[in-house]
């Protein structure tokens, strides 16, 4: 590996080998995502929380502080909507050059694999490595199952994971599920858990996040579970010791409690 490479990996990947994105990219098929509305605003108490930034470049441009602010993995597929046909007929739509424009430490891609759309998924995501890998940018390809979330299972995913890693990915982002420990074994790349709809508690998301790691991940792309959250600081906060300083399910849910209760104020040290 070389050392642009390895350079914009130590950037998302933190010197543990963990690593806590957060994701803000949904408005580019969801439009704006509730408590997304005003995406600066979302962010600001968070960053501190976080090792990198997934975001499109529209909202990148229009509402990240260049001065200051976390790496960049910057969405570069889209084309769809909640109100098309078909989640999965996405192409890529930012150039290798947009991409070195904007600084991005390294970039994301769907692919939709049992879809209509698969090979066309999985040709994108093969030019886009195609292109990143002449500058030493690497891919985070996302496992996507579009509105079929049954899909989320560790056959599917395994499956799902190895291809996209065949293919070049340098990262993949796929769904936690039950025996995660295969879906990691399986897939020769860094494996990162997406968070996925909403849970019910705060003690559902550490829980599936605590196995995660412990079964080979090494870390999460994590939005809507954070952000959502009507505290979202605490919870930021709490993924944060769970990823880089493996505290227990019992820790974290008592981190969240105590930063709720006094505000939940940044109180790390990066």
């Amino acid at each position: 590996m070389d050392w642009g490479m390895q350079n914009r990996l130590s950037q998302v990947i933190k010197p543990d080998g963990h690593c806590f994105f957060m994701p803000i990219d949904h408005g580019y098929f969801q439009g704006p995502t509730r408590c997304l509305e005003k995406p600066a605003e979302t962010i600001k108490p968070l960053l501190p929380f976080y090792d990198a930034l997934f975001v499109t470049r529209g909202v990148l441009r229009a509402v990240v502080d260049p001065a200051n602010t976390k790496p960049i993995i910057l969405r570069v597929s889209g084309g769809t909507s909640m109100v098309g046909k078909d989640l999965a007929n996405e192409e890529i739509t930012t150039s290798i050059e947009e991409v070195i424009r904007l600084n991005a430490s390294a970039v994301g891609i769907s692919v939709f694999i049992g879809s209509d759309y698969e090979k066309q998924t999985l040709l994108n995501l093969s030019r886009l490595v195609n292109e990143a890998e002449k500058y030493a940018i690497p891919v985070m390809a996302v496992t996507a199952v579009g509105k079929e979330l049954e899909k989320r299972d560790v056959r599917y995913l395994g499956l799902c994971c190895r291809i996209a890693a065949e293919l070049g990915a340098r990262i993949v982002k796929t769904y936690w599920c039950k025996d995660f420990d295969k879906v990691v074994k399986g897939c020769p790349v860094p494996v990162v858990m997406a968070g996925g709809p909403k849970c019910k508690t705060e003690q559902e998301v550490f829980e599936f996040v605590y196995d995660g790691l412990q079964r080979g991940a090494i870390g999460i792309n994590l939005g809507r579970n954070v952000w959502q959250n009507p505290y979202p600081v605490a919870m930021a906060k709490s993924l944060r010791a769970i990823i880089h300083e493996n505290v227990t399910v019992k820790q974290a849910q008592d981190i969240f409690n105590e930063a709720k209760s006094i505000g939940a104020k940044p109180q790390f040290k990066e």
